[in-house]
């Protein structure tokens, strides 16, 4: 006598394992497994590439800007022309990409110091963790030493994905700042 129930668990078997012998040996997914097991790991450094790049990209043009306004402080033009705070601060933010927001979130500070100046200290550029509303601007005289100092929050590094360059508290911006320290030249400034 034949049980019907035990040949077909047979059958059943029989299928199950020729259906993984087949999966096992059909790869033709195993590309798109593999691209999605490395692709998140490679774009993630992609955009850190990409964010670091634009940070010292900006890092790089701001330092440019402030040491080529300074050179209007340097070489006496500034005196020349009657150049005021704002007026300065123009000559920077025209050096800079147009995706800085000079208005909102760029300070610039012009410090001067007599000659024998024994430490050159900048003003600070952080207020309560976020960018200072004070200003400074005073570019002294022939023969004198000067400190120019530019601010700059950076907010899109609160924006960049998987990548965290933020140091001013909570918000996630990054503070980037320039210096330039130079003795004026002896010119004729009108005394």
């Amino acid at each position: 006598m034949k049980f019907p129930f035990i040949a077909a668990k047979r059958t059943g078997r029989n299928t199950s394992a020729r259906f993984l012998s087949r999966f096992r040996s059909n790869d033709d997914g195993a590309t798109a497994i593999e691209f999605a097991a490395v692709a998140t790991p490679f774009l993630m450094m992609l955009f850190g590439i990409f964010g670091l790049g634009f940070f010292f990209f900006t890092t790089f043009t701001l330092e440019n800007a402030v040491e080529r306004a300074g050179r209007l402080i340097r070489t006496g033009q500034v005196d020349a022309v009657s150049m005021n705070e704002s007026d300065f601060k123009a000559k920077v933010c025209a050096r800079l990409p147009v995706f800085v927001d000079c208005d909102n979130n760029l300070r610039v500070f012009v410090q001067s110091f007599p000659d024998n100046a024994p430490n050159l200290t900048p003003l600070s550029c952080l207020q309560s963790g976020d960018l200072t509303t004070a200003t400074a601007y005073d570019p002294g005289a022939a023969d004198q030493i000067v400190l120019v100092t530019a601010c700059y929050k950076w907010e899109l590094s609160s924006k960049l994905p998987f990548i965290d360059l933020g140091n001013m508290g909570s918000s996630g911006n990054r503070l980037i700042q320039a210096v330039a320290t130079f003795r004026t030249e002896p010119y004729s400034d009108g005394s």
